[in-house]
């Protein structure tokens, strides 16, 4: 009889522990679905601003050969959060050059307030262009100026990507918050925007509200000191390299949707979608072990940051061997003097180099 009645109770067990396996997984399925759904809708919203007017979207054949090839893109930071009075200036800007083959990426930090001259556009600084042709047409604004500053700076940009600040916000918080090293005492606070910075220096975790406040950190009026865009530069490069650190040592498959909701709702980019699909597919494959972090130095003469030409030049060759792009002849190149487009501190005498661009890769 007890025989029986064990056999009995390892039956309903087994059933038992059958039943909770198999919803386990049919929620894991559902789960899963949840999430191929959010990323397809996700990737539609990002990419929605771009696929238009920019290049074709192309075939998967196409886009498999060239995921491996060198690339570049613009990223920008936007200041339209709530209470920041509708501004669409470029708060953060960076270059990226990213070559897959090489697991190697070159990201130099444009400081906002640099002051550039094009020639049919009035001189302004570098923040400014975004928000210029976004009120002109906000439907090819990312086209428009990313073309700017690649025809500019004479630098072969093959996309851009805008966060706005309460996406980034969100981002951070999704992930956990990010762990960074406070480089000074912050404390700047304005009513009429909502801004409340107060930090303190060291090492400490950041949830989203405070990594924005690090990155954006100027000026004070509560008796810290102030900071410059050179220091906030390397500000975005510790941020940076947490982000990715953080994007690709999730705990959990649950992270994703909260991070695939932020995106879809917070960035915008002329990426066509299968490109974008393909990117993910080979993401192990692409991501950079080494991340050349370039500084723009300069001095501040208000209101502007004035980089020196030899370290400018620098900067946008480093990008260019990043891309690969081939040495020409000068009778095969457009050649240019970088003081004519950016304010610049001149060279020493004989010293001034000339850039080469090519859109040969």
């Amino acid at each position: 009889m007890r025989v029986r009645t064990t056999k009995r109770l390892a039956k309903k067990i087994g059933i038992i522990a059958a039943s909770v396996i198999g919803v386990c997984l049919v929620g894991a399925a559902i789960y899963a679905g949840n999430l191929v759904n959010k990323a397809d809708s996700a990737i539609s919203l990002i990419s929605a601003s771009g696929t238009s007017q920019s290049e074709p979207d192309e075939t998967i054949t196409n886009v498999k050969e060239a995921a491996m090839k060198p690339i570049s893109f613009l990223l920008a930071g936007v200041d339209n959060r709530e209470g920041g009075g509708g501004s669409m200036n470029t708060d953060v800007m960076m270059l990226v050059a990213l070559n897959p083959e090489e697991r190697a990426a070159t990201v130099v930090s444009l400081p906002r307030d640099m002051q550039l001259k094009p020639e049919r556009l009035s001189p302004q600084k570098a923040n400014y262009y975004y928000a210029y042709y976004y009120n002109k047409d906000r439907n090819s604004a990312i086209t428009n100026t990313k073309n700017f500053f690649s025809e500019l700076l004479h630098i072969p940009i093959d996309y851009m990507a805008v966060i706005n600040f309460d996406g980034f916000r969100k981002l951070v918080d999704g992930l956990g918050g990010l762990r960074i090293d406070v480089d000074m005492d912050m404390r700047y606070v304005d009513e009429e925007d909502g801004t409340n910075i107060n930090l303190k220096k060291g090492l400490q975790t950041l949830n989203g509200k405070e990594t924005l406040d690090f990155v954006r950190y100027r000026k004070s009026n509560e008796g810290t000191a102030e900071s410059s865009d050179l220091a906030r530069n390397a500000r975005q490069h510790q941020v940076l390299n947490q982000l990715l650190d953080k994007l690709t040592s999730f705990n959990g498959i649950s992270q994703w949707g909260n991070v695939l909701d932020t995106a879809g709702q917070s960035i915008r980019t002329d990426v066509p979608e299968s490109r974008i699909r393909e990117w993910i597919t080979q993401y192990k494959k692409m991501k950079p072990d080494q991340i050349e972090f370039v500084p723009l130095e300069g001095k501040w003469d208000s209101p502007y940051i004035v980089p020196s030409e030899k370290d400018l030049n620098s900067a946008l060759t480093a990008l260019r061997t990043r891309l690969e792009l081939p040495d020409e002849s000068m009778e095969e190149s457009r050649s240019f003097r970088i003081s004519d487009v950016v304010r610049v501190e001149p060279s020493e005498p004989n010293t001034v180099t000339k850039n080469t661009y090519s859109k040969t890769r």
